[in-house]
């Protein structure tokens, strides 16, 4: 199979698998989804879900935030972890988007990445999730498909990032990231690993992966 037919084969197994595409952070607005998604750094999106109603119930936007202090923020976040940097970067950020934008996410890259504790990938899930501009965020489990399924060398998060934007139309990018995620948590997670039930993976994947997995059997 060439690579060109490998691409062909995940986008469809992935439409086929994922027509309807489920959202895996609760928002209502790009403030909160930025807010979930730095709340969601080492932490399950499951547990984020359960959190942020109880924060946006207080604090659903920069000016309501700022009233409460960094400690209160940091007792709500507490079951998220990383609470003491967290609660600085959500409490810094919301200041700057009152002080420099109005209360307003920013709507770009450059704007998103100068904020405290915004890197990279929560920038371009803001991005594409709130204002729909393509962009492809890489989490561990895109990062270790595309390792499995040849398309990446898995050296970096940031070597994947190119790879996948290389390889896929710049048009399904939104889509497909999100597919991804979802495959790897159902199909082909990192721990308990079932060859059989991994579709993409046992059509396409990379000898080396395959063989270190037959070898656990």
């Amino acid at each position: 199979m060439t690579k060109t037919q490998k691409i062909e084969f995940v986008i469809k197994t992935l439409q086929k698998i994922y027509p309807e595409i489920p959202i895996p952070l609760n928002h209502k607005d790009p403030y909160t989804l930025l807010i979930a998604v730095l709340l969601s750094a080492q932490c399950t999106d499951v547990r984020v879900n359960k959190i942020t109603p109880i924060l946006f119930s207080k604090a659903d936007n920069p000016f309501d935030m700022v009233k409460m202090s960094q400690e209160e923020i940091k007792e709500i976040i507490k079951p998220c972890g990383l609470s003491p940097m967290k609660s600085k970067g959500i409490y810094g950020l919301s200041k700057i988007l009152i002080e420099k934008y109005n209360g307003q996410v920013p709507q770009s890259f450059e704007g998103l990445e100068e904020l405290p504790s915004v890197g990279h990938k929560t920038a371009s899930v803001v991005m594409s999730q709130a204002f729909g501009v393509p962009a492809f965020p890489v989490d561990t489990h895109i990062h270790r498909l595309l390792y499995r399924w040849n398309l990446s060398n898995g050296k970096s998060v940031i070597q994947t990032e190119k790879d996948a934007k290389r390889l896929f139309p710049k048009e399904l990018w939104n889509d497909l990231h999100l597919q991804i995620i979802w495959y790897g948590r159902e199909f082909s997670p990192a721990r308990g690993w079932v060859l059989e039930n991994d579709i993409i993976t046992s059509r396409i994947g990379r000898k080396s992966v395959l063989n270190e997995y037959a070898k656990t059997k």
